[in-house]
């Protein structure tokens, strides 16, 4: 989450960290059901650009009225455009293969045009962590920085 920190820090009202953060829930449904059943590839289609593209559009169609819904419940007049439902959306589910390519060594983000994973081990998994934790510390404090200037 701490990217989608940082890019909400940046893209205030362009881009919803809710609907970041429920698309990168579903992101990880598959390996969920693969650890818990031994079925499947831990990182499998859903981590993949093709299965990231299907889990994107998924998250968008839904989490849209799903978010809007909670909104109207908490009586916050919130709505989301589609352009920012869908931007936030696929950041969520592409950042999310580009970490984990990253970390994993069994995803193959390109199946199936190419079976192979060359961001692996880019970076070691406590510079990804940190990475993570920084950014999202960082825009935390922009967040509030801004904010309180745009209370000024």
């Amino acid at each position: 989450m701490g990217p989608g920190i940082l890019i909400k820090s940046l893209f205030r009202g362009t881009f919803s960290l809710l609907l970041f953060g429920y698309t990168q829930v579903l992101m990880d449904l598959q390996p969920l059901f693969s650890i818990i059943t031994g079925i499947g590839n831990l990182h499998g289609f859903s981590h993949t650009y093709i299965g990231a593209t299907l889990i994107a559009l998924i998250s968008g169609f839904s989490g849209k009225y799903i978010i809007e819904n909670i909104f109207k419940y908490i009586k916050k007049d919130i709505k989301l455009t589609w352009k920012i439902t869908f931007i936030s959306t696929f950041i969520g589910s592409f950042s999310h293969i580009i970490l984990d390519s990253i970390m994993h060594y069994d995803m193959n983000p390109f199946y199936p045009l190419k079976i192979s994973n060359s961001l692996y081990q880019l970076l070691s998994n406590q510079q990804l962590h940190d990475f993570c934790l920084i950014s999202g510390l960082v825009g935390f404090i922009l967040f509030q920085i801004i904010k309180r200037f745009k209370n000024v």
